[in-house]
């Protein structure tokens, strides 16, 4: 891996945004020799670059919030939706020509206009307990972190459960009722963070492009579950 040198503190680049920063260094991978890069490496080099922007809450120095950079890679406004990225195997990536010019205007200090960057608003006070509890839960289970690393085959029920918090003794109607919970504490964050930024009790920023991949995550996993999910309702019926 390409030697790493922390920009955190200079006042250019230290002002990029997240994806911007990401890019960076993805960048720095390909200046260094690794083309194409794995996600794993893009995660290490990010967390080396900038151990602040993507270091473990309460362990920055020593591990990389990977499910943070693995959501900017391939979020709703990640580095491949944005068309800087492109991935060409499983879990690799080059950067693409736009990526390239992006990476050549940042360097240039010419990034995106000033009205395109917005101060950050006070996070929302007063943030449900149970809704911190569910968005931890949530951002935490093992069924979105294989989701973020391109694993969605390996995805089990038991992952599905456990990102519902589904247990096995609920009655039929309780299922239904989690699982509308789950549905309607995700359009309550989107609606919130309209307004604010929110930042659970272990420190996590949540962006609405994380609450947008949680949503789309509890879809597929109720269409790919489905007859999973019958049975279960059956088997409570019967007990």
């Amino acid at each position: 891996m390409a030697n790493v040198k922390n920009p955190e503190n200079s006042p250019g680049l230290a002002d990029c945004t997240v994806p911007e920063k990401i890019l960076l260094s993805a960048h720095d991978l390909e200046k260094g020799g690794e083309s194409p890069f794995s996600a794993e490496s893009l995660i290490v080099m990010a967390w080396k670059k900038y151990p602040k922007t993507f270091g473990l809450k309460g362990y920055a120095e020593h591990y990389p919030d990977s499910n943070k950079i693995l959501a900017s890679i391939m979020g709703e406004k990640g580095l491949a939706k944005k068309g800087w990225l492109l991935k060409v195997g499983q879990k690799m990536y080059v950067l693409t020509s736009d990526g390239k010019k992006a990476v050549t205007r940042l360097h240039a200090g010419e990034g995106p206009p000033p009205m395109q960057r917005t101060a950050p608003s006070p996070s929302l006070k007063g943030l449900p307990a149970e809704l911190n509890r569910l968005l931890v839960g949530l951002l935490d289970s093992e069924a979105l972190s294989k989701h973020l690393e391109d694993r969605k085959p390996e995805i089990s029920f038991g992952d599905a459960t456990q990102f519902w918090s589904l247990g096995d003794s609920l009655r039929s109607d309780e299922i239904d009722m989690q699982l509308e919970l789950v549905r309607e504490n995700l359009e309550d964050s989107r609606l919130r963070l309209e307004k604010a930024p929110l930042t659970l009790s272990n420190g996590r920023s949540v962006s609405l492009d994380d609450v947008a991949l949680l949503k789309q995550l509890h879809s597929y996993l109720q269409d790919r579950f489905t007859r999973h999910l019958n049975l279960m309702r059956q088997r409570s019926v019967r007990t």
